[in-house]
């Protein structure tokens, strides 16, 4: 299976996100994307999974889950339709 994202490294300093991901680096304030992420642990911030798709990351002692395409502002076309006779 292919996945959506290659999410390489994703680091916190503060409530600031650094996301690797793709090739590309990004930094994300969590304070204005996720509460619970914002208020969290330093140790919980850094307790995350990759989904096996790659299409987001989890963070399961706070009960988080944010889109790999929401955090790095990617928007996908939805499939054209096929006709059915």
């Amino acid at each position: 299976m292919d996945k959506a994202h290659d999410v390489q490294k994703v680091t916190f300093i503060g409530t600031t996100m650094l996301l690797h991901v793709d090739g590309e680096k990004y930094e994300i304030d969590t304070a204005k994307l996720s509460p619970r992420l914002a208020t969290a642990t330093q140790d919980q911030r850094e307790r995350f999974q990759v989904s096996p798709s790659g299409y987001g990351l989890h963070w399961p002692d706070v009960d988080e889950d944010l889109s790999i395409d929401g955090l790095i502002g990617v928007k996908h076309s939805a499939p054209a339709a096929v006709p059915t006779s």
